[in-house]
């Protein structure tokens, strides 16, 4: 899993994407607490971070985050 910081809050989570439609996140207590879009709401119920996943999108295209296998083989 890599670290990626989301570029609207600077929210850190760990993320891992097996293929460009399925992307796993890690999140802890404090980067729930402190993402804007989970603020105040019952996290079990918000289903994804927009901004977030845009992050995560540029990591991807600009390289700081592979594709990879559930084997641990990052292109």
């Amino acid at each position: 899993m890599e670290r990626i910081t989301c570029r609207t809050c600077d929210t850190c989570v760990l993320v891992e994407k097996y293929s460009p439609q399925h992307t796993s996140v890690q999140w802890t207590t404090g980067a729930v607490a402190a993402c804007a879009e989970f603020a105040g709401a019952d996290s079990a119920r918000v289903r994804t971070c927009v901004a977030l996943r845009d992050s995560i999108d540029a990591a991807v295209a600009g390289g700081r985050l592979g594709i990879g296998t559930r084997d641990g083989d990052v292109p």
